[in-house]
């Protein structure tokens, strides 16, 4: 992650759950300080202005600093990806490519590693042409022509031609450096803008669209198809409120929600691999039970601790590594398996279509939904000290065997399609029955009481309820009660583990913008979906929460809710392309 000065502020390594190597965004010292630690920054001396945008429809990132003489640079930031012997080329890599773009500018680079959550200062050898960094858990390389002893010494210097980094794996640099660099970015440059035109986008929005979609797919680890819930660890929901957590993991619930918005665009290569890590967890359920998240190689522990020795995102700890979630009782995660697996039953695009034993895998799963769908969990917001029976959960159980139906019938099962139809009919009937409040008009967040929860504004596309349906519509009028501030949605207004919610949460918003649309709302819808649009980041992405009242975000970042919410609700909004044609 690189922040508005083109400082690189966050990198994991080996992968997105691993331990930082630039860690500067996890802590509040001053960047001119000594102890400042974590980055790895190329700044022009004197700098006075500082635009970035990206290389259109790729991920590679353009930095341009100018200083008041008019001296500008340029620093091209992007992670070599594209294919190469036949095989897809993305190693454990960093490259940066910095430019004289204007006059006689003057640069230092300084390059201050972590290691070990901050515990323990990395060693460093500088070489000929390399730096040397042995990190606690791998050893790397930055391989450069810039020159090693001013780097070594955070000198200032002119920068009168082109300059290469590679920072990989320990091990020499077999080519000539700077043609390898240059070739790995149009490389890259290609392979990403060949995936975008691949792309069935709607006809508006659709810068918005592209760069959601292209970040969703960098949230996915490639080697096993898991999809990280987003990128960072511990960015608060809101100032000092501890609710501080660590996302780089894969949540059932939000890489279905991310393969389910891609789906619409028609990139089945990330629904594709992705299924491939499901059907191993599948494999490795006991007894049918899901965890509600595993990390990226699909193990299932991921014990929770503290980063003492990062104060967190300015100061705002704790910095927390691993997530305590994955011992949590969460009932929707049969649902999500089974919504986001059904899929290979019937697109006979896939490379490889699920047949008769995928199916039998997936039963095991409705199995365990239809026995525990009326049962208490943590819900889909995670409580941590107290359990219902949360509607949202129940309706994603009845999800899981309503779709197998649907996987019945298209393998030609009758038999096994009227028992998943017989079951899911029971589970709606006593869904209705316990959460449905006559005296509100409106389904209940869960069995036990009348609360409310915006993940009921799912209902919908989830195909429990109708929009014209009177249950909905009084739910809907509940909700935006209840939970509405303004332009903003809350997941729920009632206290929690942490006290009372502050921020609204986005993705709750778009669910909202949703349900507005298909209830006959849709100029509200519209202009709240450009107000959502209007609150981005000018990387032109989202975080997990905004402050209803200052508009600031917060939350982990870039969060992959927040993207589905802005791909599905401009497929939803958008006009035909033969109108705009």
């Amino acid at each position: 992650m690189i922040d508005r000065a083109g400082r690189m502020v966050w990198a994991c390594v080996p992968r997105v759950d691993g331990d930082p190597v630039f860690s500067a965004l996890l802590d509040n010292k001053h960047w001119d300080s000594k102890e400042a630690a974590g980055f790895w920054a190329i700044e022009l001396e004197n700098c006075v202005a500082v635009e970035q945008h990206y290389i259109r429809n790729t991920p590679i990132l353009v930095t341009r600093q100018t200083d008041g003489q008019g001296n500008a640079i340029e620093i091209l930031d992007f992670c070599p990806r594209h294919k190469h012997k036949g095989r897809m080329y993305r190693p454990v890599a960093f490259a940066r490519i910095v430019r004289p773009a204007a006059g006689s500018p003057r640069i230092r680079v300084r390059l201050r590693p972590t290691t070990s959550w901050g515990k323990e200062n990395v060693p460093v050898t500088y070489g000929s042409n390399h730096i040397r960094m042995v990190l606690s858990y791998m050893a790397m390389r930055i391989s450069t022509n810039a020159p090693i002893g001013l780097i070594s010494q955070e000198s200032w210097f002119r920068l009168e031609s082109d300059m290469h980094f590679f920072m990989g794996p320990d091990e020499g640099f077999s080519d000539a450096l700077r043609p390898a660099i240059e070739r790995m970015l149009d490389d890259t440059i290609l392979e990403w803008q060949l995936w975008v035109r691949g792309l069935a986008i709607p006809a508006e929005w659709q810068e918005a669209v592209i760069r959601s979609a292209i970040t969703l797919k960098l949230c996915q680890h490639e080697e096993t198809g898991a999809i990280v819930a987003a990128l960072t660890t511990s960015i608060p929901e809101h100032a000092d409120s501890g609710r501080n957590w660590d996302y780089r993991y894969c949540w059932v619930r939000d890489a279905y929600y991310t393969v389910e918005a891609l789906n619409r665009l028609g990139a089945l290569d990330v629904l594709e691999t992705y299924l491939v890590y499901l059907r191993n967890i599948v494999d490795g359920a006991k007894g049918g039970h899901i965890q509600p998240l595993y990390d990226v190689r699909g193990n299932a522990t991921l014990h929770e601790w503290e980063a003492e020795r990062l104060p967190g995102y300015r100061g705002m700890g704790p910095v927390r590594v691993g997530n305590a979630a994955y011992e949590q009782i969460q009932h929707d995660a049969y649902g999500q398996i089974v919504l986001s697996s059904v899929q290979g039953f019937i697109d006979r695009r896939l490379l490889r279509m699920a047949g008769h034993a995928d199916f039998e895998a997936l039963e095991v799963v409705g199995e365990r939904a239809w026995q525990v769908y009326d049962q208490p969990d943590a819900g889909l917001w995670e409580l941590r000290t107290r359990a219902h029976v949360h509607s949202y959960s129940a309706v994603m159980c009845w999800a899981a065997c309503d779709r197998l139906a649907h996987a019945a019938t298209a393998l030609d099962l009758p038999l096994r399609a009227a028992h998943w139809e017989n079951r899911a009919e029971t589970m709606r009937t006593r869904i209705l029955q316990s959460a449905w409040r006559e005296d509100s008009k409106a389904i209940s967040a869960n069995f036990e009481d009348d609360a409310r929860d915006a993940s009921l504004l799912q209902l919908l596309d989830l195909r429990f309820l109708t929009a014209d349906d009177p249950m909905f519509i009084g739910t809907l009028e509940a909700l935006e009660k209840d939970l509405r501030r303004g332009n903003d949605m809350l997941r729920y207004s009632t206290p929690d583990d942490f006290g009372e919610p502050v921020t609204a949460f986005n993705v709750c918003t778009f669910w909202l913008i949703e349900a507005l649309h298909r209830t006959g709302r849709t100029e509200e819808a519209r202009d709240l979906f450009e107000e959502m649009l209007s609150r981005r980041t000018a990387a032109g992405l989202l975080s997990e929460d905004i402050d209803p009242h200052s508009g600031e975000l917060w939350g982990n970042y870039p969060q992959t809710y927040s993207l589905v919410g802005i791909i599905n609700c401009a497929v939803l909004l958008s006009k035909p392309w033969s109108v705009m044609r």
